[in-house]
């Protein structure tokens, strides 16, 4: 049953990258990138249980955290146009 939940997050991973690749706008591209990473995280968590591995959970977390702020930094992106403060910005948003 795990193996068969395993294969679906496959083909859901797979339908996902084929959203970010045909697009058609940016946003729509970037929410597939976030699914895939978020399918990644249960891949992660499926086949640690799968293999008797419970360490993966550790490594599917660091995963989700990278997951949130490459996010919030393409927002930033999208937003400001840079990800750096400029000379006239205090860091106050």
């Amino acid at each position: 049953m795990l193996l068969a939940a395993v294969l679906a997050i496959l083909i859901a991973m797979a339908l996902a990258v084929a959203r970010a690749v045909k697009g058609p706008t940016t946003f729509d591209r970037m929410l597939a990138g976030n699914t895939v990473g978020t399918l990644a995280i249960l891949f992660l968590a499926a086949l640690g249980f799968l293999n008797g591995r419970p360490e993966w959970l550790d490594i599917g977390l660091v995963y989700a955290l990278l997951n949130v702020i490459s996010t919030l930094a393409v927002l930033k992106f999208f937003r400001h146009g840079d990800l750096a403060l400029g000379p006239d910005d205090d860091g106050a948003s």
